[in-house]
């Protein structure tokens, strides 16, 4: 089920009625569902652009479309439109489902670590174009990765490695003994910052 609060439904019906479009709705859609760049669309949806699969809504005035592929990934979602402390209004959309769920504790170690990586790492690391891939994770705990982008052949990949990749894993994954770094540095064409000019 989906929440959407009273400020929010008078913010949308606002917007609907400058519109002028009989029967005009708001179509709510997630993006890149189950990875970490998911994110939710919302769009004014007009009747004849309704594919007839959709979920409704009924709301204050009008009606919330969910696309039929979004349902899952918004389950549980809430939107709002809110005033900040500076007095500044906002649309805010929560949908705790939308990256896809955490793998459980019963979850293998390599599920595990894929999914630290993907939501956690990679983010971080795409600041600099860079990214890293889990190559391997052995019985005994250790992760062996391959770097990429800016990453591959970049001068700080090995403090990256141990002061930031390392730590995250060993701390959100029990299990993770070691982290090391299975990457042809030599070939990166593109580092971020270029080996031998590291401080």
């Amino acid at each position: 089920m989906i929440q959407i609060s009273d400020t929010a439904q008078s913010y949308f019906r606002k917007l609907i009625e400058r519109e002028a479009v009989p029967g005009m709705g708001v179509r709510l859609t997630a993006v890149d569902a189950g990875t970490p760049r998911a994110d939710a669309r919302l769009e004014f949806a007009d009747p004849s652009e309704l594919l007839g699969d959709e979920w409704a809504v009924d709301c204050d005035g009008f009606t919330l479309y969910v696309a039929a592929a979004s349902v899952a990934w918004v389950d549980g979602a809430e939107i709002d439109f809110v005033t900040n402390a500076t007095g500044s209004q906002q649309l805010t959309i929560k949908a705790p489902k939308i990256k896809g769920e955490a793998p459980t504790e019963g979850s293998s170690l390599v599920e595990r670590v894929r999914w630290v990586v993907e939501n956690e790492v990679n983010p971080q690391l795409a600041s600099h174009g860079g990214k890293v891939a889990v190559q391997e994770v052995s019985a005994d705990g250790v992760v062996l990765l391959r770097f990429g982008g800016g990453c591959q052949g970049c001068g700080m990949a090995d403090v990256t490695l141990k002061q930031g990749i390392e730590k995250t894993l060993m701390g959100r994954v029990p299990g993770i003994t070691a982290v090391r770094d299975a990457t042809d540095h030599d070939s990166g064409d593109a580092p971020y910052i270029p080996r031998g000019t590291a401080a």
